[in-house]
């Protein structure tokens, strides 16, 4: 479908909106969200960003390295679960 985009991690075929988005921009800087450049797309849930770590999956995809800093923001992003 036209706008879908493919999560790096599990590759379930969704709307834009339903991902994370990481982008690599021109100056090779990594940011989450904004900006213009690369840009990889990650399900918002802890299996995709558990292995799209440790596999180096976003990294491959933005072709740079991904400093820690960005899965620990994404990781602090993901609901809690009920205590």
């Amino acid at each position: 479908m036209l706008g879908d985009r493919r999560c790096i991690s599990c590759g379930k075929l969704a709307p834009k909106s339903e991902f994370w988005r990481v982008v690599r921009d021109i100056s090779g800087q990594v940011t989450l969200d904004r900006g213009m450049g690369r840009s990889a797309y990650i399900c918002p849930n802890h299996d995709c960003l558990q292995k799209a770590q440790k596999k180096n999956r976003l990294g491959r995809a933005l072709k740079t390295a991904v400093p820690d800093s960005i899965f620990q923001t994404l990781a602090d992003r993901l609901p809690q679960a009920p205590t």
